[in-house]
Protein backbone atom coordinates (compact mmCIF):
# COMPACT_ATOMS: atom_id res chain seq x y z
CA UNK A 1 0.00 0.00 0.00
CA UNK A 2 2.79 2.38 0.92
CA UNK A 3 4.54 1.62 -2.38
CA UNK A 4 1.36 2.55 -4.28
CA UNK A 5 1.20 5.85 -2.41
CA UNK A 6 4.80 6.54 -3.29
CA UNK A 7 4.11 5.83 -6.98
CA UNK A 8 1.11 8.16 -6.94
CA UNK A 9 3.16 10.87 -5.26
CA UNK A 10 5.88 10.53 -7.89
CA UNK A 11 3.31 10.86 -10.70
CA UNK A 12 1.77 13.95 -9.07
CA UNK A 13 5.17 15.61 -8.74
CA UNK A 14 5.98 14.77 -12.35
CA UNK A 15 2.67 16.28 -13.47
CA UNK A 16 3.45 19.50 -11.59
CA UNK A 17 6.80 19.92 -13.37
CA UNK A 18 5.54 18.99 -16.84
CA UNK A 19 6.30 21.63 -19.45
CA UNK A 20 3.66 22.30 -22.11
CA UNK A 21 4.89 23.88 -25.34
CA UNK A 22 2.69 26.59 -26.82
CA UNK A 23 4.26 26.18 -30.26
CA UNK A 24 3.99 23.37 -32.73
CA UNK A 25 7.30 21.72 -33.53
CA UNK A 26 8.14 22.17 -37.20
CA UNK A 27 8.18 19.02 -39.25
CA UNK A 28 9.65 19.41 -42.70
CA UNK A 29 7.03 18.75 -45.33
CA UNK A 30 8.01 17.04 -48.56
CA UNK A 31 5.00 17.44 -50.87
CA UNK A 32 4.39 14.59 -53.24
CA UNK A 33 4.57 15.38 -56.96
CA UNK A 34 1.22 15.74 -58.63
CA UNK A 35 0.02 16.31 -62.17
CA UNK A 36 -3.21 17.70 -63.47
CA UNK A 37 -5.03 20.81 -64.64
CA UNK A 38 -4.43 22.93 -61.55
CA UNK A 39 -0.80 21.88 -61.27
CA UNK A 40 -0.31 23.05 -64.85
CA UNK A 41 -1.83 26.40 -63.92
CA UNK A 42 0.52 26.68 -60.92
CA UNK A 43 3.55 25.97 -63.13
CA UNK A 44 2.32 28.58 -65.61
CA UNK A 45 1.96 31.22 -62.90
CA UNK A 46 5.35 30.41 -61.37
CA UNK A 47 7.09 30.71 -64.72
CA UNK A 48 5.04 33.76 -65.74
CA UNK A 49 5.67 35.76 -62.58
CA UNK A 50 9.39 35.00 -62.62
CA UNK A 51 9.66 35.82 -66.32
CA UNK A 52 8.16 39.25 -65.66
CA UNK A 53 10.29 39.81 -62.54
CA UNK A 54 13.62 38.87 -64.13
CA UNK A 55 13.05 40.37 -67.60
CA UNK A 56 11.56 43.81 -66.80
CA UNK A 57 14.82 45.39 -65.52
CA UNK A 58 16.54 44.49 -68.79
CA UNK A 59 14.04 46.24 -71.07
CA UNK A 60 15.10 49.60 -72.54
CA UNK A 61 12.89 52.53 -73.49
CA UNK A 62 14.13 55.63 -75.35
CA UNK A 63 17.70 55.14 -74.19
CA UNK A 64 16.91 54.36 -70.54
CA UNK A 65 15.66 51.44 -68.49
CA UNK A 66 11.96 50.91 -69.15
CA UNK A 67 11.03 50.22 -65.50
CA UNK A 68 13.22 52.07 -63.02
CA UNK A 69 12.49 53.50 -59.58
CA UNK A 70 15.14 56.22 -59.36
CA UNK A 71 14.94 57.17 -55.69
CA UNK A 72 18.05 59.38 -55.85
CA UNK A 73 16.51 61.68 -58.46
CA UNK A 74 12.96 61.06 -57.18
CA UNK A 75 11.63 59.79 -60.49
CA UNK A 76 9.85 56.54 -61.31
CA UNK A 77 9.94 55.38 -64.91
CA UNK A 78 7.25 53.03 -66.22
CA UNK A 79 7.96 52.72 -69.93
CA UNK A 80 6.75 56.06 -71.40
CA UNK A 81 5.34 57.30 -68.09
CA UNK A 82 7.44 59.30 -65.63
CA UNK A 83 6.13 59.59 -62.07
CA UNK A 84 7.35 62.53 -59.99
CA UNK A 85 6.89 63.14 -56.25
CA UNK A 86 3.89 65.35 -57.10
CA UNK A 87 2.27 62.31 -58.74
CA UNK A 88 2.35 60.05 -55.69
CA UNK A 89 -1.43 60.27 -55.56
CA UNK A 90 -1.22 57.58 -58.26
CA UNK A 91 0.74 55.38 -55.86
CA UNK A 92 -2.07 55.81 -53.34
CA UNK A 93 -4.57 54.86 -56.05
CA UNK A 94 -2.49 51.79 -56.92
CA UNK A 95 -2.40 50.67 -53.29
CA UNK A 96 -6.15 51.18 -52.90
CA UNK A 97 -6.83 49.25 -56.09
CA UNK A 98 -4.62 46.42 -54.86
CA UNK A 99 -6.39 46.34 -51.48
CA UNK A 100 -9.95 46.41 -52.80
CA UNK A 101 -9.01 44.04 -55.61
CA UNK A 102 -7.70 41.57 -53.04
CA UNK A 103 -10.85 42.01 -50.91
CA UNK A 104 -13.13 41.42 -53.88
CA UNK A 105 -11.11 38.45 -55.16
CA UNK A 106 -11.01 36.83 -51.73
CA UNK A 107 -14.76 37.21 -51.29
CA UNK A 108 -15.35 35.62 -54.70
CA UNK A 109 -12.69 32.90 -54.90
CA UNK A 110 -10.89 32.62 -51.57
CA UNK A 111 -7.10 32.34 -51.44
CA UNK A 112 -6.31 31.72 -55.10
CA UNK A 113 -3.72 34.51 -54.90
CA UNK A 114 -1.90 32.56 -52.21
CA UNK A 115 -2.01 29.30 -54.11
CA UNK A 116 -0.80 30.57 -57.47
CA UNK A 117 0.89 34.00 -57.40
CA UNK A 118 2.07 34.89 -53.89
CA UNK A 119 5.89 35.32 -53.87
CA UNK A 120 6.14 33.00 -50.86
CA UNK A 121 4.28 30.27 -52.74
CA UNK A 122 6.19 30.87 -55.97
CA UNK A 123 9.64 30.83 -54.35
CA UNK A 124 8.76 27.82 -52.20
CA UNK A 125 7.65 25.95 -55.31
CA UNK A 126 10.97 26.77 -57.00
CA UNK A 127 12.91 25.53 -53.98
CA UNK A 128 10.91 22.28 -54.01
CA UNK A 129 11.73 21.86 -57.70
CA UNK A 130 15.44 22.22 -56.83
CA UNK A 131 15.09 19.57 -54.10
CA UNK A 132 13.32 17.18 -56.46
CA UNK A 133 15.93 17.69 -59.17
CA UNK A 134 18.89 17.04 -56.84
CA UNK A 135 17.53 14.65 -54.19
CA UNK A 136 14.74 12.83 -56.00
CA UNK A 137 11.04 12.29 -55.37
CA UNK A 138 9.22 12.50 -52.04
CA UNK A 139 10.09 8.99 -50.86
CA UNK A 140 13.78 9.49 -51.59
CA UNK A 141 13.81 12.81 -49.73
CA UNK A 142 12.06 11.29 -46.70
CA UNK A 143 14.53 8.44 -46.70
CA UNK A 144 17.43 10.90 -46.99
CA UNK A 145 16.14 12.82 -43.94
CA UNK A 146 16.27 9.66 -41.82
CA UNK A 147 19.75 8.65 -42.93
CA UNK A 148 22.72 9.52 -40.71
CA UNK A 149 25.09 12.10 -42.11
CA UNK A 150 27.38 10.61 -44.74
CA UNK A 151 29.46 11.84 -47.64
CA UNK A 152 26.58 11.16 -50.05
CA UNK A 153 24.02 12.97 -47.89
CA UNK A 154 26.36 15.91 -47.37
CA UNK A 155 26.98 16.13 -51.14
CA UNK A 156 23.26 16.11 -51.95
CA UNK A 157 22.33 18.64 -49.28
CA UNK A 158 25.28 20.89 -50.14
CA UNK A 159 24.31 20.86 -53.82
CA UNK A 160 20.65 21.54 -53.02
CA UNK A 161 21.27 24.47 -50.74
CA UNK A 162 24.02 25.89 -52.94
CA UNK A 163 21.56 26.09 -55.82
CA UNK A 164 18.95 27.62 -53.52
CA UNK A 165 21.42 30.26 -52.34
CA UNK A 166 22.46 31.06 -55.92
CA UNK A 167 18.80 31.50 -56.92
CA UNK A 168 18.19 33.69 -53.86
CA UNK A 169 21.19 35.88 -54.71
CA UNK A 170 19.92 36.29 -58.27
CA UNK A 171 16.52 37.42 -56.95
CA UNK A 172 18.22 39.93 -54.63
CA UNK A 173 20.44 41.22 -57.45
CA UNK A 174 17.39 41.61 -59.70
CA UNK A 175 15.48 43.52 -57.02
CA UNK A 176 18.26 46.12 -56.82
CA UNK A 177 18.10 46.32 -60.63
CA UNK A 178 14.71 48.02 -60.29
CA UNK A 179 16.32 50.89 -58.34
CA UNK A 180 19.80 51.06 -59.91
CA UNK A 181 20.03 50.62 -63.70
CA UNK A 182 20.64 46.95 -64.43
CA UNK A 183 23.33 47.68 -67.02
CA UNK A 184 25.26 49.68 -64.39
CA UNK A 185 24.96 46.79 -61.92
CA UNK A 186 26.32 44.32 -64.48
CA UNK A 187 29.20 46.66 -65.38
CA UNK A 188 30.17 46.91 -61.69
CA UNK A 189 29.84 43.17 -61.04
CA UNK A 190 33.47 42.14 -61.79
CA UNK A 191 34.81 44.54 -59.14
CA UNK A 192 31.69 44.44 -56.94
CA UNK A 193 31.86 48.22 -56.86
CA UNK A 194 28.44 48.82 -55.34
CA UNK A 195 27.12 51.29 -52.82
CA UNK A 196 26.40 50.24 -49.25
CA UNK A 197 22.63 50.35 -49.73
CA UNK A 198 22.83 48.31 -52.91
CA UNK A 199 24.85 45.62 -51.14
CA UNK A 200 22.51 45.69 -48.16
CA UNK A 201 19.36 45.15 -50.20
CA UNK A 202 20.94 42.46 -52.40
CA UNK A 203 21.80 40.30 -49.41
CA UNK A 204 18.76 41.31 -47.34
CA UNK A 205 16.27 40.20 -50.00
CA UNK A 206 18.34 37.16 -50.94
CA UNK A 207 18.68 36.14 -47.29
CA UNK A 208 14.97 36.31 -46.58
CA UNK A 209 14.15 34.56 -49.84
CA UNK A 210 16.38 31.68 -48.78
CA UNK A 211 15.11 31.70 -45.18
CA UNK A 212 11.40 31.84 -46.02
CA UNK A 213 11.30 29.64 -49.14
CA UNK A 214 14.01 27.08 -48.36
CA UNK A 215 13.51 26.63 -44.62
CA UNK A 216 10.35 28.16 -43.12
CA UNK A 217 8.03 27.55 -46.09
CA UNK A 218 4.51 26.76 -44.82
CA UNK A 219 5.39 28.27 -41.40
CA UNK A 220 5.31 31.71 -43.05
CA UNK A 221 1.80 31.09 -44.37
CA UNK A 222 0.53 29.58 -41.12
CA UNK A 223 2.05 31.90 -38.53
CA UNK A 224 3.47 35.04 -40.11
CA UNK A 225 1.15 36.03 -42.97
CA UNK A 226 -1.63 38.36 -41.73
CA UNK A 227 -3.78 37.50 -44.74
CA UNK A 228 -4.38 34.02 -43.35
CA UNK A 229 -5.80 35.59 -40.20
CA UNK A 230 -8.18 38.19 -41.57
CA UNK A 231 -9.40 36.25 -44.61
CA UNK A 232 -12.33 34.90 -42.59
CA UNK A 233 -13.73 38.44 -42.45
CA UNK A 234 -14.15 38.33 -46.24
CA UNK A 235 -15.38 34.74 -46.58
CA UNK A 236 -19.06 33.89 -46.69
CA UNK A 237 -21.06 30.81 -47.63
CA UNK A 238 -20.90 31.77 -51.33
CA UNK A 239 -17.09 32.08 -51.47
CA UNK A 240 -15.45 29.57 -53.81
CA UNK A 241 -13.20 27.32 -51.72
CA UNK A 242 -11.60 23.89 -51.94
CA UNK A 243 -13.91 21.44 -50.19
CA UNK A 244 -14.17 17.73 -49.51
CA UNK A 245 -17.61 16.31 -50.28
CA UNK A 246 -18.19 14.50 -47.00
CA UNK A 247 -21.62 13.20 -47.97
CA UNK A 248 -20.17 11.46 -50.98
CA UNK A 249 -16.85 10.40 -49.47
CA UNK A 250 -17.84 8.98 -46.08
CA UNK A 251 -17.43 6.42 -44.68
CA UNK A 252 -13.91 5.99 -46.00
CA UNK A 253 -12.36 2.69 -46.89
CA UNK A 254 -10.08 0.88 -49.31
CA UNK A 255 -11.54 -1.05 -52.22
CA UNK A 256 -10.50 -2.60 -55.50
CA UNK A 257 -11.35 -1.14 -58.88
CA UNK A 258 -14.79 -2.22 -60.04
CA UNK A 259 -15.64 -3.87 -56.71
CA UNK A 260 -18.91 -2.79 -55.13
CA UNK A 261 -18.89 -1.53 -51.56
CA UNK A 262 -22.38 -0.37 -50.69
CA UNK A 263 -21.39 0.53 -47.16
CA UNK A 264 -18.44 2.74 -48.18
CA UNK A 265 -18.18 6.22 -49.65
CA UNK A 266 -15.97 7.21 -52.58
CA UNK A 267 -12.97 8.15 -50.42
CA UNK A 268 -10.53 5.22 -50.43
CA UNK A 269 -8.56 6.75 -47.54
CA UNK A 270 -5.31 6.74 -49.53
CA UNK A 271 -4.17 10.01 -47.87
CA UNK A 272 -2.56 11.20 -51.12
CA UNK A 273 -4.45 14.50 -50.72
CA UNK A 274 -2.46 15.03 -47.52
CA UNK A 275 0.85 13.96 -49.08
CA UNK A 276 0.59 16.53 -51.90
CA UNK A 277 -0.46 19.42 -49.63
CA UNK A 278 2.35 22.01 -49.34
CA UNK A 279 1.14 23.07 -45.87
CA UNK A 280 0.52 19.51 -44.63
CA UNK A 281 -3.19 19.72 -43.79
CA UNK A 282 -5.94 17.18 -44.38
CA UNK A 283 -8.62 18.88 -46.48
CA UNK A 284 -11.07 16.20 -45.33
CA UNK A 285 -11.14 17.87 -41.90
CA UNK A 286 -12.96 20.84 -43.40
CA UNK A 287 -11.94 24.40 -44.28
CA UNK A 288 -8.79 25.48 -42.41
CA UNK A 289 -7.08 28.83 -42.36
CA UNK A 290 -3.80 27.15 -43.39
CA UNK A 291 -5.26 26.14 -46.78
CA UNK A 292 -3.74 28.33 -49.51
CA UNK A 293 -6.12 27.16 -52.24
CA UNK A 294 -3.45 25.63 -54.48
CA UNK A 295 -5.74 22.74 -55.54
CA UNK A 296 -2.96 20.13 -55.41
CA UNK A 297 -5.37 17.90 -53.48
CA UNK A 298 -7.95 18.23 -56.26
CA UNK A 299 -5.53 16.99 -58.91
CA UNK A 300 -4.39 14.13 -56.66
CA UNK A 301 -7.91 13.04 -55.72
CA UNK A 302 -9.19 13.23 -59.29
CA UNK A 303 -6.34 10.97 -60.38
CA UNK A 304 -7.24 8.43 -57.69
CA UNK A 305 -10.94 8.59 -58.57
CA UNK A 306 -10.12 7.78 -62.20
CA UNK A 307 -8.05 4.78 -61.12
CA UNK A 308 -10.78 3.33 -58.88
CA UNK A 309 -13.52 4.05 -61.41
CA UNK A 310 -15.37 6.76 -59.46
CA UNK A 311 -16.45 10.21 -60.69
CA UNK A 312 -14.01 13.07 -60.25
CA UNK A 313 -14.79 15.97 -57.94
CA UNK A 314 -14.74 14.33 -54.52
CA UNK A 315 -12.48 17.27 -53.64
CA UNK A 316 -13.29 20.32 -55.73
CA UNK A 317 -13.73 24.05 -55.90
CA UNK A 318 -17.22 24.80 -54.62
CA UNK A 319 -19.05 26.96 -52.08
CA UNK A 320 -20.25 26.07 -48.63
CA UNK A 321 -23.85 26.82 -49.58
CA UNK A 322 -23.67 24.66 -52.73
CA UNK A 323 -22.10 21.81 -50.76
CA UNK A 324 -24.99 21.96 -48.31
CA UNK A 325 -27.45 21.78 -51.20
CA UNK A 326 -28.84 25.31 -50.94
CA UNK A 327 -28.41 25.78 -54.68
CA UNK A 328 -26.78 23.91 -57.59
CA UNK A 329 -23.07 24.57 -58.16
CA UNK A 330 -23.91 25.80 -61.65
CA UNK A 331 -25.53 28.87 -60.05
CA UNK A 332 -22.25 30.06 -58.57
CA UNK A 333 -21.89 32.89 -61.10
CA UNK A 334 -25.30 34.28 -60.22
CA UNK A 335 -24.16 34.59 -56.59
CA UNK A 336 -21.57 37.20 -57.60
CA UNK A 337 -24.31 39.85 -57.41
CA UNK A 338 -24.39 39.77 -53.62
CA UNK A 339 -23.92 43.19 -51.90
CA UNK A 340 -20.42 42.59 -50.53
CA UNK A 341 -18.98 41.75 -53.94
CA UNK A 342 -20.86 44.57 -55.66
CA UNK A 343 -19.59 47.16 -53.16
CA UNK A 344 -15.97 45.99 -53.43
CA UNK A 345 -16.09 46.04 -57.22
CA UNK A 346 -17.87 49.40 -57.29
CA UNK A 347 -15.24 51.09 -55.09
CA UNK A 348 -12.47 49.40 -57.08
CA UNK A 349 -13.97 50.59 -60.38
CA UNK A 350 -14.35 54.18 -59.16
CA UNK A 351 -10.74 54.40 -57.98
CA UNK A 352 -9.41 52.70 -61.12
CA UNK A 353 -11.42 54.85 -63.55
CA UNK A 354 -10.51 58.04 -61.66
CA UNK A 355 -6.80 57.17 -61.74
CA UNK A 356 -6.80 56.23 -65.43
CA UNK A 357 -8.79 59.35 -66.35
CA UNK A 358 -6.40 61.53 -64.38
CA UNK A 359 -3.41 59.92 -66.10
CA UNK A 360 -4.99 60.36 -69.52
CA UNK A 361 -5.70 64.06 -68.86
CA UNK A 362 -2.33 64.74 -67.24
CA UNK A 363 -0.37 67.55 -68.87
CA UNK A 364 3.07 66.62 -70.26
CA UNK A 365 4.66 69.17 -67.91
CA UNK A 366 4.14 70.71 -64.48
CA UNK A 367 4.82 74.20 -63.21
CA UNK A 368 5.72 75.52 -59.75
CA UNK A 369 5.84 79.28 -59.14
CA UNK A 370 7.83 80.75 -56.27
CA UNK A 371 7.59 84.45 -55.55
CA UNK A 372 10.75 86.29 -54.53
CA UNK A 373 10.09 87.07 -50.85
CA UNK A 374 13.26 89.11 -50.44
CA UNK A 375 11.96 91.88 -52.72
CA UNK A 376 8.18 91.90 -52.88
CA UNK A 377 7.81 95.01 -55.02
CA UNK A 378 10.08 97.67 -56.45
CA UNK A 379 9.65 100.65 -58.77
CA UNK A 380 11.38 100.72 -62.16
CA UNK A 381 13.00 103.74 -63.77
CA UNK A 382 9.88 104.11 -65.92
CA UNK A 383 7.69 104.33 -62.83
CA UNK A 384 6.13 100.89 -63.14
CA UNK A 385 5.89 98.39 -60.29
CA UNK A 386 7.84 95.15 -60.58
CA UNK A 387 7.64 91.73 -58.84
CA UNK A 388 10.16 88.91 -59.26
CA UNK A 389 9.30 85.20 -59.63
CA UNK A 390 11.04 81.88 -60.09
CA UNK A 391 9.29 79.40 -62.38
CA UNK A 392 10.18 75.72 -62.12
CA UNK A 393 9.03 73.73 -65.17
CA UNK A 394 9.05 69.94 -64.94
CA UNK A 395 8.98 67.99 -68.20
CA UNK A 396 7.17 64.74 -67.30
CA UNK A 397 7.11 63.43 -70.87
CA UNK A 398 9.69 61.20 -72.56
CA UNK A 399 10.66 63.80 -75.19
CA UNK A 400 12.43 67.16 -75.19
CA UNK A 401 10.06 70.13 -75.00
CA UNK A 402 10.32 73.82 -75.83
CA UNK A 403 8.26 76.28 -73.75
CA UNK A 404 7.11 79.89 -73.98
CA UNK A 405 5.93 81.95 -70.99
CA UNK A 406 3.43 84.82 -70.88
CA UNK A 407 1.46 86.56 -68.14
CA UNK A 408 -2.04 88.08 -67.89
CA UNK A 409 -4.40 89.39 -65.26
CA UNK A 410 -4.06 93.18 -65.34
CA UNK A 411 -4.20 95.74 -68.17
CA UNK A 412 -0.83 96.33 -69.78
CA UNK A 413 0.99 93.77 -67.62
CA UNK A 414 4.42 92.82 -69.01
CA UNK A 415 6.74 89.84 -68.58
CA UNK A 416 10.48 90.48 -68.56
CA UNK A 417 12.86 87.53 -68.99
CA UNK A 418 16.25 86.83 -70.50
CA UNK A 419 15.03 83.58 -72.07
CA UNK A 420 12.42 83.81 -74.76
CA UNK A 421 12.10 80.05 -75.31
CA UNK A 422 12.97 77.48 -72.68
CA UNK A 423 14.19 74.02 -73.71
CA UNK A 424 13.93 71.19 -71.17
CA UNK A 425 15.01 67.63 -71.85
CA UNK A 426 12.81 64.58 -71.28
CA UNK A 427 12.10 63.83 -67.61
CA UNK A 428 14.13 66.84 -66.53
CA UNK A 429 13.26 70.18 -64.95
CA UNK A 430 14.45 73.72 -65.39
CA UNK A 431 14.17 77.02 -63.54
CA UNK A 432 13.48 80.42 -65.09
CA UNK A 433 13.74 83.78 -63.32
CA UNK A 434 11.18 86.30 -64.58
CA UNK A 435 10.04 89.79 -63.66
CA UNK A 436 6.50 91.08 -64.01
CA UNK A 437 5.79 94.79 -64.43
CA UNK A 438 2.41 96.51 -64.00
CA UNK A 439 1.07 100.04 -64.27
CA UNK A 440 0.72 101.58 -60.77
CA UNK A 441 -2.78 102.84 -61.56
CA UNK A 442 -3.92 99.23 -61.80
CA UNK A 443 -1.49 97.68 -59.35
CA UNK A 444 -2.89 99.43 -56.31
CA UNK A 445 -1.89 98.58 -52.76
CA UNK A 446 -2.44 94.96 -51.86
CA UNK A 447 -2.40 91.62 -53.69
CA UNK A 448 -3.74 91.19 -57.22
CA UNK A 449 -4.31 87.81 -58.92
CA UNK A 450 -2.30 87.17 -62.06
CA UNK A 451 -1.85 84.07 -64.25
CA UNK A 452 1.30 82.72 -65.80
CA UNK A 453 0.62 80.95 -69.07
CA UNK A 454 3.20 78.29 -69.97
CA UNK A 455 2.78 76.89 -73.48
CA UNK A 456 4.59 73.89 -74.90
CA UNK A 457 5.67 74.67 -78.44
CA UNK A 458 6.32 70.95 -78.96
CA UNK A 459 2.82 69.57 -78.54
CA UNK A 460 0.68 72.68 -77.93
CA UNK A 461 -0.26 71.86 -74.33
CA UNK A 462 -0.86 74.88 -72.09
CA UNK A 463 -0.81 75.26 -68.31
CA UNK A 464 -2.10 78.37 -66.52
CA UNK A 465 -0.82 78.82 -62.96
CA UNK A 466 -2.26 81.40 -60.59
CA UNK A 467 0.00 83.70 -58.60
CA UNK A 468 -0.24 87.19 -57.10
CA UNK A 469 1.20 90.62 -57.85
CA UNK A 470 1.94 92.91 -54.92
CA UNK A 471 1.16 96.58 -55.53
CA UNK A 472 1.72 99.68 -53.40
Amino acid sequence: MSQQLKDIKVKVEAAKTETVSLYEAQKKIHPRSVSGLFNNWRILFVLGTQLVYFVLPWLQWNGRQAVLFDLVNRKFYLFGLTIWPQDFVYLAALLMCSAFGLFAWTTIAGRLWCGYSCPQTVYTEIMIWIEQWVEGDRNKRLKLDKEPMSLRKFRLRFTTHSLMIVFSLITGFTLVGYFTPMLDLIAALPTFNYGSWEIFWMFFYAGFTYLFAAHMREQVCKYMCPYARFQSAMFDEDTLIISYDEKRGEPRGARKKGQEHANLGDCVNCSICVQVCPVGIDIRDGLQYECIGCAACIDACDDVMIKVGSPKGLIRYTTEAALEGKYPESEFWSRLKRPRVVMYLLVLSIIFVAAITSLAMRKPFKVDIIKDRASLVRETDAGWLENSYNLRIINVSDQEQRFRISVEGMPGIKLITDRKDIVIKAAENGQVDVRVQADPQYATKGSHPIYFKIESLTDGATVAEKSSFIGE
